[in-house]
């Protein structure tokens, strides 16, 4: 190692701090079901609705929050959510047939993201809110409701591409939604279509986190509503999508010593801190910092249902400077969210026994081999980068000094990394330990999993509190009455 460790340290809350303590609980689960696996809890979804609620509340809008469904395909997530007065938003057919199984009615969800034909005539035949993001689309599905004798179907015209003040402020296209230069287009594919669709609002989706850029297209939105009105059409609500983020790291002084010690490894002004120089997405031209670091902001100020309350508050420079919660209210329009990560913060882990760990050479860093596949646990691919949490099979190892580790996973390939990055603990590891990977429930449970070299992927139960102890059962065993049986 030079110098200190470089700690990133997960932010752990209260509920998931006490199951990473669970060391006994932990250690059983894995004995009776494998490595690797993922435990959700599904009261803390909830209460991070309870969050979004409240920001609600305070800014007095009514409109309903739509879990991003594709973010985790936890049954017991799901139907914890359908427990609550929380809606889902459904992105795939498969997605929306669990959304119904789980207990949401249709008037809780909304069918969002690319769709085949079967999709659409599901969502229509249930009688859900479909946001399209095409003329196309909207014909499509017109079509559908009328040769099969449907009701109207109530949509959300999806928006792209705002500006504000001659000046294009989204940078990025979007494969998603009608740029808003093409609404009257739009609006009068809705006009055609009267008797087969109900024109519920408007939404946009933006892959971006910044809420100035957030602020735009909500500003937009709120024109593209009056041009609606303008036309007589009565829209009732603007979906402002996902996108509220979360925090991982516990410490911001920890993120900005990486990140700077990073530069300085790309640059060859200390050791690498990456298995083969990599830089995620830095790289050194004689001498010269290049590219873009493709990393999420592990620590972040504002996130979450704070993020939205700060969206809320701003002010709309087109609309009169007025605070953009202050018009939604006036209009009476209803506010629509799609969280996903946000509503999965602290909603899970994943675990993952120790196999191996030796040394490569004398003073060098320790190589830890994990019975998982690096697509098991997926922090890295969505640009995340956190410790995992040591829980050891006994009491404390032999070895209490701070270690420098690589950690990788059991496929027969060199590219099999669980982390590329050189990752230091507060003590050594030792084969029968688990490692804790904490916050893994908002996408990187799910979307890379595979079944490579017949090793499995990982199984997911689902976990929570009864009292001082910790119960558990299989993910799909899990409903909102399984607590109050005491089942197990």
């Amino acid at each position: 190692m030079d110098g200190r460790p470089l700690y990133l340290e997960p932010r752990l809350e209260p509920r998931l701090r006490s199951l990473v303590a669970a060391h006994g609980t932990l250690h059983s689960i894995v004995d009776a079901l494998g490595s690797p696996l993922h435990v959700v809890v599904p009261d803390q979804i909830a209460e991070n609705l309870e969050r979004f609620r409240s920001v609600y509340r305070s800014h007095h809008l009514p409109g309903q929050v739509f879990y991003a469904h594709k973010a985790n395909r936890s049954s017991a997530l799901l139907r914890r959510l359908a427990a609550t007065d929380a809606g889902v938003d459904v992105a795939s057919l498969g997605e929306l047939q669990h959304a119904l199984g789980a207990g949401f009615d249709a008037g809780r969800i909304t069918a969002t993201g690319p769709k085949n034909p079967e999709f659409l005539w599901l969502a229509a035949r249930a009688g859900v809110t479909v946001s399209v993001d095409a003329v196309a689309e909207l014909d499509q599905l017109a079509a559908l409701v009328r040769k099969h004798a449907l009701s109207p179907v109530r949509v959300l015209l999806r928006l792209s591409g705002f500006e504000t003040a001659g000046v294009r402020v989204l940078s990025r296209r979007s494969r998603f939604g009608t740029p808003v230069r093409e609404l009257e287009v739009l609006l009068e594919a809705v006009e055609r279509h009267a008797d087969a669709v109900d024109p519920a609002g408007v939404a946009f989706h933006l892959d971006t986190t910044s809420i100035a850029e957030k602020a735009t297209a909500l500003e937009g939105s709120l024109a593209a509503l009056e041009l609606c009105r303008s036309r007589g059409l009565r829209p009732r609500a603007v979906d402002v999508g996902g996108g509220f983020g979360i925090s991982y790291l516990a410490e911001r002084e920890q993120w900005e010593a990486y990140t700077t010690a990073l530069t300085e490894a790309v640059l060859g002004r200390r050791p690498p801190l990456t298995w083969g120089g990599h830089g995620y997405g830095l790289r050194n031209e004689s001498g010269t910092l290049r590219g873009t670091l493709g990393l999420y902001p592990a620590h972040r100020s504002v996130a979450g249902a704070a993020y939205l309350d700060e969206l809320l508050r701003r002010p709309a420079a087109s609309l009169g400077g007025r605070p953009l919660a202050a018009l939604l209210l006036e209009h009476l329009y209803d506010l629509h969210t799609e969280p996903g990560r946000a509503l999965l913060d602290q909603c899970g882990l994943t675990l993952a026994r120790v196999l191996e760990v030796r040394t490569q050479e004398a003073g060098g860093e320790l190589l830890v081999r994990l019975a998982a596949k690096a697509d098991d646990i997926a922090l890295e691919d969505h640009g995340v980068l956190m410790d995992p949490v040591v829980v050891p099979r006994g009491g404390a190892g032999p070895g209490e000094e701070p270690v420098a580790v690589h950690l990788f996973g059991s496929l027969c390939l060199e590219t099999d990394l669980i982390t590329r990055r050189t990752v230091f603990l507060p003590r050594r590891p030792e084969p029968g330990d688990l490692l804790a990977f904490a916050n893994t429930a908002g996408y990187a449970m799910d979307f890379h999993a595979t079944r490579a070299q017949h090793q499995p992927a990982a199984g997911k139960v689902a976990a929570w509190q009864d009292g001082d102890t910790w119960r558990w059962c299989l993910d799909d065993q899990f409903w909102p009455i399984t607590p109050a049986r005491g089942a197990q």
